[in-house]
């Protein structure tokens, strides 16, 4: 796994999101939230590169620091954000741009919230390589979060950190063995905090 992934928070700065499209190329992030000042950040959900984007090129929804606004009457319906590529990338990149270089976007925030993954796959740190791979299998996942046995996120996976072991060879005769879903749900149940405290 790649360890420390970029992650961002539940309520994150216009600037942080813009900046971190700008320097990553990756297609998911974690999301991760800290339910009061004596919990520590936990892992609440994963949000994808394209919604990032569709959210910065939404003002209506961007709070301030100190004001935050009524999401549910903002909130970007589904139809809006769901979507598989950019229709104009120039106008993305200019967008984000702005964000980082105009001084009046350091104080705004979005609120993720509504449009996260709450229901993302994850493993532990100590999960098995072969339960991981028919994880990914099974399930077409391009990106997987690592969790620790608190919650916090400390790696993540992709297709492409699997593929490059060569493990299709190694495991693939186990894989393809028939296995049920109740067997599936049971290697993907991982006992950790709940997020529901958000």
């Amino acid at each position: 796994m790649k360890r420390h992934p970029r992650t961002v928070h539940l309520r994150e700065s216009v600037v942080c999101l813009a900046r971190l499209l700008q320097d990553t190329p990756h297609s998911a992030f974690p999301v991760i939230h800290k339910p009061d000042q004596d919990h520590h950040e936990v892992f609440v959900g994963t949000i994808t590169r394209m919604e990032l984007c569709k959210l910065l090129q939404s003002e209506r929804i961007f709070e301030s620091e100190d004001l935050k606004s009524d999401v549910y009457i903002n909130q970007l319906s589904y139809e809006e954000i769901s979507t598989e590529r950019l229709s104009k990338l120039a106008t993305t990149n200019q967008v984000i741009n702005k964000y980082i270089s105009d001084p009046k976007y350091e104080d705004v925030f979005i609120n993720l919230e509504p449009y996260i993954n709450q229901s993302a796959t994850t493993v532990h740190n100590g999960f098995s390589l072969h339960r991981t791979y028919r994880i990914f299998r099974k399930l077409g996942l391009r990106h997987l979060t690592v969790v620790d046995k608190k919650n916090q996120v400390v790696g993540i996976i992709t297709r492409k950190d699997l593929m490059e072991f060569n493990l299709e060879e190694m495991l693939e005769p186990s894989v393809c063995q028939p296995k049920s879903d109740t067997e599936l749900m049971f290697l993907m149940s991982m006992p950790h905090e709940s997020s529901h405290d958000i």
